[in-house]
């Protein structure tokens, strides 16, 4: 597996309200590591801004006519009510893999659009996530809740079809991996990379862990692509 492969698995992979908390956060986040909530206004953006990074996930032609979420500190609210199916939103760090170090990174901005199957039975996920954060919940609580949910149909089954485009020049996807490269993601009932030759040399997708020991029970691939969303020629991955 090439660097640059590495770097991608690790991608999307991923409120201090008392002061002890607060000061490990800070310290940890000089060390380069995220054990607990920063504040929450770290996380939360500009409204226009916000809506403009969303829709970069994209290419105008879809995401123009896309539904618009934007965080706020009671959870996603819709921004913009589109006419196409799809939803676009900026995810953040919590929606990595629950043992990810970035988890908590307040830095990170996932823009990306959901086609319309994504929107019904992969956001939902994202949404409740959310919540869960906002309510305090320690990951342990989240991962149970979830579990429940799912247990008893609260939260929607895969859904076939079920994609979502990555393609913003502007996402901070964490630390190491920046904004990466462009990228198409597919979603599938979970199974091992050896199902869809995903890492192996000359392969185009790539497993993405961020699902692969969660409750949601999924398989992600990521599939790169050569030009981000506003058209421009992407690096070629090495």
């Amino acid at each position: 597996m090439t660097r640059e492969r590495t770097k991608a698995r690790r991608v999307l992979a991923g409120y201090a309200s008392a002061l002890g908390a607060a000061l490990l956060w800070a310290s940890a986040a000089r060390a380069g590591d995220y054990p607990a909530m920063a504040p929450l206004d770290q996380y939360v953006m500009d409204r226009s801004a916000e809506i403009a990074l969303a829709k970069s996930a994209a290419p105008p032609s879809i995401a123009d006519k896309a539904t618009v979420l934007v965080l706020t500190p009671h959870g996603y609210e819709t921004a913009v009510s589109g006419s196409n199916g799809f939803v676009c939103a900026v995810e953040r760090a919590w929606m990595s893999q629950y043992d990810f170090p970035g988890f908590w990174n307040p830095r990170m901005r996932g823009p990306l659009c959901f086609n319309p199957p994504a929107a019904r039975s992969i956001l939902p996920y994202t949404i409740k996530r959310t919540e869960l954060v906002l309510a305090g919940r320690t990951k342990a609580q989240m991962i149970a809740a979830i579990a429940d949910d799912i247990r008893e149909h609260a939260l929607p089954p895969l859904e076939a079809g079920a994609l979502t485009y990555m393609m913003s020049k502007q996402a901070y996807l964490n630390d190491g991996a920046r904004n990466w490269a462009p990228h198409l993601m597919f979603y599938f009932p979970r199974a091992t990379g050896e199902v869809w030759g995903a890492d192996l040399p000359g392969a185009p997708p790539m497993l993405n862990p961020q699902f692969q020991d969660s409750p949601e029970a999924m398989s992600v691939l990521m599939v790169p692509v050569t030009h981000w969303s506003d058209g421009t020629p992407a690096p070629p991955m090495q």
